[in-house]
């Protein structure tokens, strides 16, 4: 019986945090060994605000690239895309500036407080319009982290509130702005999604994928399992991997993989975010296959991305294989720390030729 392997036109990753610092040498490393393009988050401390310290950002990401042991052929392809952190101060010469880096690809709403490191987030978002105005004119996409963020309203009820309460204010005042719904996580915001008109796209991460919260808080709270957006029902999983392997080009891969050190993870107040960077097609792939539609998975993770973001699609491939791999218990981070993966210790059916 022959192998079954699965050969996809190089994905890009829409949504990655990579960090800066030392924590740079892992997180390259491991999303350029599959990714061509990959859009950095801009939640750094301090945050990505404008175009100088996107450039500037982006030049210490390609160091690290240039001192990572990958072949030469992934570090040509590699190109870090950088996103500006939309705060109270952004003004519409920010997003002028921004537009003429040839670098800068959107800009990022994070709510005041919705998740790691978004202290700098907007307090008013609908205060922001000359920035919107401007983002339209240049054809800059809006990245949303769709929470609201008001303590009196429960944590599983935040993204739908975001939607009627936000989202849709912002759509109707600026109806050319391209919005990209980051990590949804429920039915409503998917459903929502495909109600709007081609300029409104959606991504989707593994961990929403695979899992709901039983795994997250069945039989003991699971700390790796812990991201914001948080898990939710499995008829909200159920309905995410239904619009994933549709074939609407609407939906498209974002990893949020999202490296914290282990020590930060398994605490009495963990941080949140999944780490997947370097497995995350071997996770897509169990997902696709586990509603039969590996077949869908090309066009999400290679095609509908790029399309939304007027960019080419990738020449290169990258060959998946079905063969079992153990996902490290943990990787080298921070000089003398560790950082654990999504699934660390697990068995995935699927790998990547050559990692």
């Amino acid at each position: 019986m022959m192998t079954k392997t699965l050969t996809l036109i190089q994905p890009d990753d829409w949504h990655i945090h990579l960090r800066d610092g030392e924590a740079l040498a892992t997180t390259v490393q491991h999303a350029a060994a599959s990714f061509n393009r990959v859009i950095c988050m801009p939640n750094l401390v301090p945050p990505v605000k404008t175009a100088n310290q996107a450039i500037a950002y982006r030049e210490c990401i390609l160091k690290a690239l240039k001192d990572s042991d990958l072949p030469a052929a992934r570090k040509d392809s590699f190109d870090p895309r950088m996103v500006l952190y939309l705060t109270d101060q952004t003004t519409a010469t920010d997003i002028d500036d921004a537009a003429q880096t040839g670098v800068v690809s959107a800009v990022k709403l994070y709510p005041a407080g919705a998740t790691t490191n978004s202290a700098d987030g907007v307090t008013d978002i609908l205060a922001r319009s000359l920035v919107f105005e401007a983002m339209q004119k240049h054809g800059i996409p809006l990245l949303v982290h769709g929470e609201i963020t008001d303590s009196n309203i429960d944590i599983f009820d935040r993204e739908k509130r975001f939607l009627d309460d936000v989202l849709n204010k912002i759509i109707t005042q600026f109806p050319d702005l391209k919005i990209v719904m980051e990590h949804i996580t429920t039915a409503d915001a998917a459903d929502f999604c495909l109600a709007q008109g081609n300029h409104i796209a959606a991504t989707i991460t593994p961990q929403h994928l695979l899992f709901n919260r039983n795994h997250l808080l069945v039989g003991g709270i699971k700390p790796h399992y812990y991201c914001l957006p948080i898990l939710k029902r499995a008829t909200h999983q159920k309905r995410l991997l239904e619009v994933a392997t549709s074939g609407n080009p609407k939906f498209f891969l974002g990893t949020d993989s999202a490296p914290h050190a282990t020590h930060t993870k398994e605490s009495s107040c963990g941080c949140a975010g999944c780490y997947s960077a370097l497995h995350a097609l071997p996770l897509y792939a169990m997902a696709f296959e586990s509603v039969n539609a590996l077949d869908k998975l090309e066009n999400f993770a290679s095609r509908y991305g790029a399309q939304f973001y007027g960019l080419a699609i990738n020449t290169t491939q990258i060959t998946l294989i079905k063969q079992p791999q153990t996902i490290p218990e943990y990787f080298h981070y921070l000089g003398n720390k560790t950082l654990t993966p999504l699934l660390a210790g697990e068995v995935l059916p699927w790998q990547v030729v050559g990692l």
